[in-house]
C-alpha cells in the first residue's frame, strides 16, 4: 500500500528519491519521509554520533520536499516512504522512515507486522524506546540488536521473528554506500539507469534503485529487476547483489546468490503525466476508446476468432472444466460480476464470483480436475488477491491471471493470463483499468466458446460489436457537457441509490462505488428488482436514485422499476440509449449512450456513471486523484 523508493547516486540521492516519492502518492499520502546516512560514516557497530539524518512530516509529499530543502539534505544514499496509515494515526512522529534508540539504522515498511504487540513489549523489556503507534517501528530495533556488522544478515534475522508482509528497505552509517532490500509478499524492484548482463552497473556515477513501483523510477531508469519473495538485496553504486533467506528468512550469509531477470523499462513518461487534463482520473476516462482498442489488438479476427496466447497453459484444464471461479477486489470484483454473465452466456460454464478476502478464509471447495480460478487484479500486487491465487495453487487447481502490470506479482505466478494493456493507471478510482477487464473477460468468454462449438455466425456478430466498442465509447464520453450539468444539479446530495439489472447490476455497483471513492457521498448500487425489498423505504425528494435503462431484454421491467421510485418522490437520474425520449417524463435527467450487445452495454453504459462521481467530486471540492484514507494498490490484508 505504502509507496517507498531508495537510491544510490554520487550527491544527488535525496533529491532523486524525493522526484520518485512524488510519483507514488498514489500508494498512499497520510505523511511522508527521508533518511540520508551521511556518506563518509565510519563503519561497525560501536558507538559515536549519528551521521543518519531523518525528515518526516504529515501531509503530502510537496511539504516533505520543502522540509528536506530546508534542512539542506543531500547524500550518495537515501530512502524515502509515502504512508498509507495502518497502526498509529498519520502524523509526523508515525511516518516513515523509523528508527532505532541509536539513531543508527533508518528503515521505510510497506505491510503489516501481525505479532508488532508481542515484539514491541519484547524489546522494551529489552530497554527498547519507542516513539512511535506503528507496528513497523519494532523492524530497526529488532535490527539494531541482531546487528554485528552486517546490515543485510540483521535485517534478514529480524524478519525471521516477524510475521507478516513486508517489503522493507534499509539504510544505516553503520553500512555506509548501501540500501538493504528485503521482500515478503509485498512488491519491491531494483532499477538502473544503464546496466551490463550481470545486473551491475557499469559507470559508478550512475543510479541504482529500489522501489515499490516502477512509477518511482521512470524518468531515470532503464532496466529493472523484480525481486521474489525471499530475496535479500544489497545495492550499492555497484549494482545489486541478490541472495534469497527463503520463506522463513534467518541468515543470509551462507546461502549462494540468486539472480533475477533484468528487464528493459519501455514505458514513456507521457503514459505518467496528465497530458493537459486537470486530473489524472479525467484523463484516464478520456483514455478508454483507446485503451480498449488496445485491449483488441491483434487478438480478435473479423470472424471472431480470438487469440490469447497466455492462456494456452490452462485450454486443457478449461476445456475440461464444469466450473470457474473468479475472485477479486474493489472495481476488479465488480469486472468479474460482468464477466460472470459473459462467460456463462458465451460458453454455458458455470461462473463463480468470490471476494478474494473472503474467499481465502472460507475453506473453499475447489475439484483440481473440475474447476479453474482466476484473480483479477489492476496492480497485481493486491495481497488477498495474491492469497487466494496462491490458495487455488497450493491445491493443485489450475489459475489464470487477468492483470494490467506487466512483471507484477500475479502476472508471474499465475499459470497462465491475459494483459489488459490499459497503460499506467494513476488515479486511485479505476476507470479505464475496469472498461479493460471486462473487455478482457468478453475476449475470454468468446474465446471459450469458440473452443466449445459456437457458431460462425454468432461469432461474426461479437466480433463486429467488439470492433465498434470503442468508437461507442467515445460517443459515450461526447455526453460529459450534459453529465456535468446533472453533476451540478446534485453535488450537494447526501446519498444515492445506483439501480441497474443483469449484467447491468454490476455497473450500478462501480457506479456507486466511484461516487463513494471520490466525493464521500453515501451510495449503494442494488439489483433495481431488489428495491422493493427494503431499499425503496430511503426513497424521497433529496434521494437521486440512477437507473441504468439503456434497451436490453429487460428494458420494460428497469422501466417498471423506475416508476415505482418516481411514485413515492425520488429524483431520477437514467442512462438511457440514444434517442430514446420514452422516459424523459418520468426522470429528472437523461443521460444518453450509444446501443451495442447487450453483454457489452455495461463497457458504454459505466462511462457517464464515471463522468457523474468525478464532476459531483470536482464541485464538492474533493481531491479526486487522492481520495482521503485511500490508496491505488492495497498490497496488505
Amino acid at each position: 500500500m505504502c509507496g517507498i523508493v531508495g537510491c544510490v547516486r554520487a550527491g544527488e540521492a535525496a533529491r532523486l528519491v524525493l522526484a520518485g516519492l512524488r510519483k507514488l502518492e498514489y500508494r498512499g499520502y497520510d505523511s511522508a519521509g527521508i533518511a540520508v546516512p551521511a556518506a563518509n560514516a565510519a563503519t561497525g557497530a560501536g558507538g559515536g554520533a549519528t551521521s543518519l539524518r531523518v525528515v518526516r512530516r504529515a501531509g503530502d509529499v510537496g511539504g516533505l520536499v520543502a522540509e528536506a530543502k530546508a534542512a539542506e539534505l543531500s547524500g550518495d544514499v537515501a530512502i524515502a516512504h509515502t504512508r498509507w496509515a495502518t497502526h498509529g494515526a498519520p502524523t509526523a512522529t508515525n511516518a516513515h522512515p523509523h528508527i532505532d534508540c541509536r539513531q543508527r539504522i533508518a528503515v521505510a515498511h510497506n505491510g503489516v507486522v501481525e505479532n508488532w504487540r508481542q515484539l514491541r513489549d519484547k524489546l522494551t523489556d529489552l530497554g527498547c524506546k519507542f516513539r512511535t503507534d506503528t507496528d513497523s517501528e519494532v523492524i530497526p530495533h529488532l535490527i539494531e540488536r541482531l546487528f554485528a556488522g552486517d546490515l543485510a544478515e540483521a535485517t534478514a534475522e529480524a524478519m525471521a521473528l516477524i510475521k507478516g508482509a513486508a517489503g522493507v528497505v534499509v539504510v544505516s552509517d553503520l553500512a555506509p554506500g548501501q540500501i538493504v532490500a528485503l521482500r515478503r509478499s509485498a512488491p519491491l524492484l531494483l532499477a538502473a539507469e544503464r546496466a551490463d548482463r550481470a545486473g551491475k552497473e557499469s559507470a559508478p556515477s550512475r543510479g541504482i534503485w529500489t522501489a515499490s513501483d516502477l512509477a518511482a523510477v521512470i524518468d531515470h531508469a532503464r532496466e529493472v529487476s523484480y525481486l521474489e519473495d525471499g530475496d535479500v538485496a544489497v545495492i550499492s553504486a555497484d549494482g545489486w547483489d541478490i541472495r534469497n533467506a527463503g520463506s522463513t528468512f534467518g541468515s543470509v550469509g551462507g546461502r549462494a546468490r540468486v539472480t533475477r531477470p533484468v528487464k528493459e523499462v519501455s514505458r514513456t513518461m507521457g503514459e505518467a503525466t496528465k497530458s493537459g487534463h486537470d486530473h489524472f482520473m479525467i484523463k484516464e476516462i478520456h483514455e478508454q476508446p483507446e485503451t480498449l482498442r488496445d485491449v483488441l489488438r491483434g487478438r480478435l479476427t473479423a470472424d471472431g476468432r480470438v487469440a490469447l496466447g497466455g492462456m494456452e497453459p490452462v485450454d486443457a484444464a478449461l476445456d475440461r472444466a464444469d466450473r470457474i471461479v473468479l475472485t477479486a477486489c474493489g472495481t476488479s470484483w465488480h469486472a468479474a460480476l460482468v464477466g460472470e454473465y459473459i462467460i456463462e452466456e458465451l460458453a454455458r460454464i458455470p461462473v463463480e464470483v468470490e471476494y478474494a478476502s473472503e474467499f481465502r478464509y472460507r475453506g473453499p471447495v475447489l475439484d483440481r480436475e473440475r474447476t479453474v480460478v482466476g484473480a483479477i487484479s489492476q496492480s497485481g500486487e493486491t495481497a488477498d488477491t495474491l492469497a487466494a491465487l496462491r490458495l487455488a495453487t497450493s491445491r493443485g487447481v489450475p489459475t489464470f491471471g487477468i492483470v494490467n502490470s506487466v512483471a507484477s506479482s500475479l502476472a508471474r505466478e499465475s499459470g497462465a493470463g491475459v494483459y489488459t494493456r490499459a497503460g499506467p493507471e494513476i488515479g486511485v478510482a479505476s476507470t479505464k483499468a475496469f472498461t479493460s477487464q471486462v473487455l478482457a473477460l468478453v475476449l475470454l468468454g468468446l474465446r471459450l466458446a469458440g473452443r466449445r462449438g459456437l457458431d460462425s455466425e454468432r461469432r461474426q456478430q461479437w466480433a463486429e460489436a467488439l470492433t465498434e466498442l470503442p468508437a461507442l465509447a467515445a460517443e459515450a464520453l461526447a455526453a460529459e457537457a450534459e453529465v456535468k450539468r446533472i453533476a451540478r444539479r446534485f453535488a450537494a446530495a447526501g446519498n444515492f441509490l445506483y439501480l441497474g439489472r443483469g449484467p447491468n447490476f454490476p455497473i450500478a455497483l462501480e457506479g456507486a462505488l466511484k461516487l463513494k471513492e471520490i466525493s464521500y457521498i453515501h451510495a449503494e448500487g442494488y439489483p433495481a428488482a431488489e428495491m422493493k425489498h427494503g431499499p425503496i423505504a430511503l426513497i424521497d425528494e433529496d434521494m437521486p436514485a440512477v437507473f441504468l435503462a439503456t434497451r436490453d431484454p429487460v428494458y420494460s421491467k428497469v422501466v417498471m422499476n423506475l416508476e415505482e421510485v418516481r411514485a413515492r418522490g425520488g429524483r431520477v437520474v437514467a442512462v438511457v440509449s440514444t434517442g430514446d425520449r420514452d422516459l424523459e417524463d418520468s426522470t429528472d435527467a437523461l443521460i444518453e449512450v450509444p446501443d451495442t450487445m447487450p453483454l457489452l452495454q455495461p463497457v458504454i453504459n459505466v462511462i457517464p456513471l464515471q463522468l457523474l462521481a468525478y464532476h459531483i467530486a470536482v464541485m464538492r471540492g474533493c481531491d479526486v486523484d487522492r481520495p482521503r484514507n485511500l490508496a491505488k494498490s492495497v498490497t496488505v490484508e
